[in-house]
């Protein structure tokens, strides 16, 4: 019989996963990710025969995808702001609008900062900034020991010297202060399980997605110790969910009245980012 060409086999897996009702282009990051190829290397390889081993493990690969996993698992890694991140199921999936929020917290124009990322998880946000700004002095932190083996790991992928520590919140750092802290918290209410996608309620952490009081749990302790962690005219990030803009907004102004509090909409509009300014 003969083989499948490369795009015959992208071709089979977009329909497999649409009929399965899966995100079809998974299909051809699985592909590309899994060659280190770029979409312009397939199209030069796409009437070339697939190598029958190749097609085997991309084919077991896509069945995977059609039950629910998703491919950065399958994979072991996920990109983010332009690198590559390990992942496992101890951490969560880096995603583009978590771009948005390291693209802030860079903006802050300090040629030197001592900064702490909160729930570090895979290490996205902590390694990102390091990597873009060297002089810079990073902290991480996660609740999770194999979120932090995952995040050390990459730290040492990409060369990028972050410590980090484990414990809950600023529990692991007491007694330090920092310019800037930065986190992307559990922010979902269990509310909002029935209409989430099945495949982060099947395979992503819990710890890392659901909080209390509507979601609102990690604000509001954010806001109960920012100033025991932060130096005067220290500055606190965090995503948040799209429709907490205006609860978020009220917790940080009532905690912290000195403060300036301002919310952030991502690329789509939706309310993303908070950023607290401590008074100097």
């Amino acid at each position: 019989m003969a083989k499948l060409t490369f795009f015959q086999l992208l071709k089979a897996a977009e329909q497999q996963l649409q009929a399965a009702g899966q995100d079809t282009s998974a299909a051809q990051y699985l592909l590309l990710e899994g060659r280190q190829w770029t979409f312009t290397t397939l199209i030069q390889h796409y009437r070339d025969a697939v190598p029958a081993e190749l097609a085997a493990t991309y084919q077991s690969q896509i069945k995977r995808v059609c039950a629910g996993e998703p491919a950065q698992y399958i994979l072991g890694c996920a990109p983010f702001y332009g690198r590559e991140f390990l992942v496992t199921p101890a951490t969560l999936i880096p995603r583009q609008e978590t771009e948005e929020l390291v693209e802030w917290v860079l903006s802050t124009t300090k040629p030197t900062a001592d900064l702490l990322d909160v729930g570090t998880g895979s290490g996205a946000i902590a390694i990102s900034i390091k990597a873009e700004r060297p002089d810079w002095a990073v902290t991480a932190t996660d609740v999770s020991v194999a979120a932090v083996t995952v995040a050390q790991q990459n730290a040492q992928r990409l060369q990028a010297p972050v410590t980090f520590a484990v414990g809950d919140l600023l529990e692991p750092v007491q007694g330090q202060r920092f310019d800037i802290v930065v986190s992307n918290p559990p922010y979902i209410d269990r509310a909002e399980l029935p209409v989430m996608d099945d495949s982060v309620k099947r395979y992503e952490p819990d710890s890392a997605l659901f909080a209390d009081d509507h979601g609102l749990a990690f604000y509001r302790r954010f806001a109960a110790k920012l100033t025991t962690v932060l130096r005067p005219a220290g500055q606190f990030f965090a995503e948040i969910g799209y429709q907490q803009g205006a609860a978020v907004r009220d917790i940080f102004a009532t905690a912290l009245p000195g403060a300036t509090v301002t919310v952030k909409t991502d690329i789509n509009g939706h309310d993303r980012m908070v950023r607290v300014q401590l008074k100097s």
